[in-house]
């Protein structure tokens, strides 16, 4: 009866067997909702009527699902079965033990049941205990003086990577065909050096180098055509028949995974910031591949998803390309529960220092991530989806509300323990963002479009908006500028799709760095923009640095007038007529070894000379005079 009188909190530890009042049963027509409850059953003290001002709202752990029901119920419900207060309390305890039971067993989900249970919010600003950042001295600095574009790019791209690429196009050409491809080192550089100037000619068709009209000297005269298409369709980073089963079962990507390996320890040698981002990056790819994804708001929609960690100004720090959530769990420890969203922000964090910022969006903002950086000293911001914050958005106002008081409205909620607060603002529509750093205060001032005014309005605008929007695009602008001279190789498979796109990752990192690091030196913006053509001559020329003999080889060549390596003998033109039979002409007879076919339309017999003015070989019998024919149009 202590809950119908409203009675003080008695003591039922002692004597507990012979009070009646335990083993009461509870009167059925008495309206729950009208009574204070009695806490002592719960094991929790009751919540001060003092501290409404505060915002403190108390919620209790095995009703947190039913909160909105118990506060919009004013009518008693349907009669239940009558139960013992203590049957009720052994009843919770086996369903605490079930549901833990089921946890242990459950696979991970993408955001665990129940994260937010029993999470306290109040209308109280939020005060981080900040780790101070320690400033990651980039140790290269020093080295990079004097830096050349090709020292650059060899962080990601050097001698060792070409030679294994040769060795294994090499092998798997023998195998597969019985007959090697015979590269080089020497001609992967030639290869990959076209590559790159192809990008900056951005030609419809890739045979068009090649043309006489559109050719450009430093690509056709390097390589042929076919060798270049033969070249880009024998390119292997592995040996397929050293890869075990176990390796091609566990790593969808073993066929590119060295080249990817390479990429990824230039990446991280690059030194940390304070301020990261986490995003998706699309490697475009339309053709038939396995491991294929379909995000509808990137600007290539279809292809490979690449998980990347970038600074502010777009420096790739580090990635993961994405093979399933199991391959990903994986690689990272206490994976056991984790949803897909933590996995991928503990795996790309783990070469961050304490007090580290992250900036992601909401498609891995959970407050179960929130923790387990924050054990780690690394404090994340983004935006989160309202089901993540359910307990959170019970006290914020709904959407109505903020839209009634304008643009710029906000309202902060803090949770009790001080380390997490999300905020909800109202510009063109409204954004929940979640924070361990920031929060509503300082607030400024921002210009926004006015689509009813046809002008610009001011909007005030949240310290953890203006934070969030300026840190957030690094991934974005890498994306940007892979995008600006991309490897645009129509192809059907996914293996020369992936190599291209990672070389473009690789000279925009290293473009990147060029530039931040010349810009202090006060080198003129026009050598800067250079960066890629200088590395396209540079691979293209590769053979001259190697090879001595080199020069001395173009100079046989010359004076013995043979066509240069690679390039294709043409037919010349035959004159007109009206220039084979005029005066000036003085036609040259050179008699030849062995016959050729004769270039007289009709005649089918074996010439044996040829006229070293028109450049075509003619015939001279007794009974048929083609060369003279030929020259006076008879």
């Amino acid at each position: 009866m202590a809950i119908a009188n409203n009675s003080e909190v008695e003591d039922l530890s002692d004597g507990e067997d012979n009070d009646p009042a335990v083993d009461e049963v509870i009167p059925q027509d008495v309206d729950l909702m009208d009574e204070q409850p009695d806490f002592s059953l719960l094991d929790v003290s009751p919540p001060d009527s003092s501290d409404d001002d505060s915002g403190e709202e108390y919620t209790p752990s095995d009703a947190a699902e039913d909160t909105e029901d118990t506060d919009s119920e004013n009518e008693i419900q349907p009669n239940h079965p009558q139960v013992h207060r203590r049957g009720r309390k052994k009843q919770r305890a086996e369903n605490d033990e079930l549901d833990e039971e089921d946890q242990r067993h459950e696979e991970p989900r993408s955001e665990p049941r129940n994260a937010e249970r029993g999470e306290r919010w109040r209308f109280v600003s939020l005060r981080p205990n900040l780790v101070q950042f320690q400033d990651g001295h980039d140790g290269l600095k020093d080295e990079r003086t004097g830096w050349q574009p090709l020292d650059y790019v060899e962080q990601y791209i050097d001698s060792d990577l070409m030679k294994l690429i040769a060795d294994c196009t090499n092998a798997m050409s023998l195998g597969n065909s019985g007959r090697s491809i015979k590269t080089s080192v020497d001609e992967m550089h030639h290869f990959f050096g076209e590559a790159i100037l192809m990008s900056c000619v951005p030609y419809p068709q890739i045979r068009m180098f090649w043309s006489n009209a559109l050719q450009i000297p430093a690509i056709s005269n390097k390589m042929s055509r076919a060798r270049f298409f033969k070249l880009r369709s024998h390119l292997k980073v592995v040996i397929d028949y050293d890869v075990s089963e176990d390796k091609r079962e566990t790593d969808k990507f073993w066929k590119v995974r060295p080249f990817m390996d390479r990429k990824l320890t230039g990446c991280r040698l690059q030194a940390r910031t304070e301020c990261v981002s986490i995003d998706e990056q699309m490697i475009p790819f339309t053709g038939a591949c396995p491991f294929r994804q379909y995000l509808p708001l990137k600007p290539n929609p279809v292809g490979m998803k690449n998980f990347v960690l970038a600074s502010v100004d777009g420096l790739v720090l580090d990635f993961e390309v994405y093979q399933g959530s199991k391959t990903l769990a994986s690689k990272v420890q206490d994976s056991d529960g984790l949803g897909l969203g933590t996995l991928v922000i503990k795996r790309l964090s783990e070469m961050l220092t304490a007090g580290t910022q992250v900036y992601c969006d909401r498609f891995f903002t959970t407050i179960q991530v929130v923790d387990h950086m924050l054990k780690d000293d690394i404090y994340l911001t983004g935006t989160v989806m309202k089901g993540r914050v359910k307990q959170a958005m019970n006290k914020l106002p709904d959407d109505k509300t903020l839209k009634d008081q304008g643009r710029g409205a906000v309202s902060t909620v803090t949770r009790a323990d001080g380390k997490l607060c999300v905020v909800k603002c109202y510009d063109n529509k409204p954004v929940v963002m979640l924070s361990t750093v920031h929060s509503e205060q300082p607030e400024d001032t921002c210009q926004r479009w006015s689509k009813k005014g046809k002008k610009y309005v001011t909007v005030k605008r949240p310290s953890i908006v203006r934070e969030y929007n300026s840190k957030m695009g690094g991934v974005d602008m890498s994306d940007r500028m892979m995008s600006y001279y991309r490897m645009s190789v129509r192809t059907k498979k996914w293996t020369v799709r992936m190599l291209m796109h990672f070389t473009d990752l690789a000279l925009v990192n290293s473009w990147l760095l060029y530039r931040r690091d010349n810009q202090g030196n006060g080198t003129p913006r026009k050598s800067i923009m250079k960066f890629r053509m200088v590395v396209a001559q540079v691979f293209l020329s590769k053979c001259d640095v190697l090879h001595e003999g080199a020069h001395v080889a173009e100079e046989e060549n010359e004076n013995g007038n043979l066509p240069p390596p690679g390039k294709k003998s043409r037919v010349a033109p035959i004159p007109h007529i009206s220039v084979r039979s005029s005066a000036a002409h003085l036609p040259e007879m050179v008699a030849l070894k062995s016959p050729m076919r004769c270039r007289v339309k009709g005649c089918t017999g074996k010439s044996r000379v040829r006229c070293m003015t028109c450049k075509v070989y003619l015939c001279l019998q007794s009974e048929r005079n083609c060369f003279a024919a030929f020259h006076t149009g008879q």
